[in-house]
């Protein structure tokens, strides 16, 4: 099977994907192999899939702030993690934690949307233990508007109940932290 190609030759995966990122085939049906809905009851989405966050994109960090937030709102965190992984990768090296941590906690709620508790109590603490070294090495809280407690206190609570409890408790709101003041 030959992998998908942008015009430079860099691998990409044009493949399409439901609402939680898991891939569909090229003819939109579901290879998951989970064949039942995820938590969020947003199923395996569209025939077509759903709108893919582009590859190359690159937003100044208060756009990517708010775009993420607005995805995360939305129950969509695969989406924000793309987003924030994009700034991960294209902005300020100094910023590297911020944007890595903030991705890997949407990775986190992606987990816990489709129902692996294990992996969101991982990659949610290791995210929220990332910004958090960010934090202190910046001493900032308020990063292009991202309000780091409240959105480390809502990882760290989620993390700790899903550990406790599983996700069969956990209200489908929690799954949707805000990142940003200006969203609260």
């Amino acid at each position: 099977m030959r992998r998908d190609r942008d015009p430079a030759g860099r691998p990409r995966n044009a493949r399409p994907r439901d609402a939680l990122g898991r891939p569909l085939d090229r003819s939109g049906a579901d290879v998951s192999g989970s064949g039942s809905p995820s938590r969020s009851g947003s199923g395996s989405g569209s025939s077509s899939g759903e709108a893919r966050i582009p590859d190359d994109l690159a937003l100044a960090g208060p756009d990517a702030a708010r775009l993420a937030d607005e995805l995360l709102r939305a129950g969509r965190p695969f989406h924000a993690h793309e987003v924030l992984e994009a700034s991960w990768k294209s902005g300020p090296a100094h910023e590297r934690d911020l944007w890595q941590g903030l991705a890997q906690v949407a990775v986190g709620l992606t987990h816990a949307h489709r129902g692996n508790a294990r992996g969101a109590v991982a990659l949610l603490s290791r995210g929220a233990q990332r910004v958090r070294a960010y934090q202190a090495s910046s001493g900032q809280d308020l990063p292009y508007g991202i309000d780091l407690a409240a959105f480390l206190a809502a990882s760290d609570s989620l993390a700790a109940r899903i550990e406790r409890d599983g996700l069969g408790g956990i209200p489908a709101a929690e799954l949707r932290p805000g990142l940003t003041t200006a969203g609260s």
